[in-house]
């Protein structure tokens, strides 16, 4: 008997592998001091709810995604009530107490209504005792340029990431994965898979990955059914092991759903020149959408 048979909805899933949500820092409130100049305070009441301000304005409450990467570093996503949708996702690194900030909101394009363009800040953890220095902080990194990687979210879902250019990367999907044909056909309907990306080094050999398909949804749009689709992952190849979150909007016949969950995958660091049948020239092709 095939055992992938018993639960047919999540086989192909990107949550398959999703950690359970990690509740370490219920209770407890922090300060987190930003190099924007403005201070944000979080405070987890309980095992769901969040409560967040920027210091000065009333606290609000939000339900909370939170997962582990290791030890010491979280990455915690809310939505904050606002129409349109809005997001805040935070890595927050208890070893250096650190923190980044990811901003996302839906609607800020008047021509595309779906498109997302992340903001990042970055900051330190205020500490009893401990003076505020603007140095070390997490930052943009070139460290990954150059590597292509396969990652694994479930039985018949898995990506390889091409990880090309400090500001692009590119996808394709392992041709023996049952559920790579649908994407695969999607991605040869447009000039590339090339999407604006992040790259951040949190600690060594621990990074902050983020993308955002716009290219896919100003050609695509509804047709692809994820509309725009931020994804933030930590990555930590001490492990090849990324904890991530997705957040945007999924079209299907039946209209629009919110879109906001946690994934996690188990990652293989590939040859480029080993899986040449399907990388192809990922690695050097130009980037159709730049001049």
């Amino acid at each position: 008997m095939d055992l992938r048979e018993l639960n047919p909805v999540t086989a192909g899933d990107i949550v398959q592998y999703a950690a359970p949500q990690n509740y370490d820092l219920v209770g407890q409130s922090f300060t987190f001091l930003l190099d924007s100049g403005y201070n944000y305070e979080l405070k987890f009441i309980d095992t769901k709810q969040v409560q967040w301000n920027f210091a000065g304005e009333q606290p609000k409450t939000s339900e909370y995604l939170c997962c582990k990467s290791e030890e010491t570093t979280y990455l915690l996503s809310y939505e904050l009530g606002t129409e349109p949708r809005s997001n805040h996702t935070w890595v927050i690194d208890l070893e250096n107490w650190l923190v980044t900030l990811i901003s996302s909101k839906i609607g800020e394009n008047p021509k595309f209504p779906y498109l997302i363009t992340p903001k990042y800040e970055f900051g330190a953890i205020q500490r009893d005792g401990v003076e505020y220095t603007t140095y070390p902080r997490h930052g943009f990194t070139s460290d990954m340029i150059g590597n292509v990687v396969q990652w694994t979210y479930g039985a018949e879902m898995a990506t390889v990431h091409i990880y090309y250019n400090t500001n692009w990367y590119r996808i394709t999907y392992p041709p023996e994965k049952k559920g790579s044909m649908m994407f695969n056909e999607a991605m040869a309907k447009i000039p590339s898979s090339d999407e604006p990306t992040a790259y951040i080094k949190i600690k060594e050999g621990v990074y902050l990955f983020s993308l955002t398909e716009q290219n896919m949804e100003k050609l695509l749009g509804a047709a692809m059914h994820v509309r725009s689709n931020t994804m933030c992952f930590i990555q930590n190849y001490n492990r090849v092991y990324t904890v991530g979150r997705a957040f945007g909007t999924a079209t299907w016949d039946d209209g629009d759903k919110p879109l906001h969950l946690n994934f996690a995958a188990y990652g293989k660091v590939l040859d480029p020149k080993e899986q040449e049948e399907y990388i192809q020239n990922l690695l050097t092709d130009p980037n159709p959408y730049l001049v």
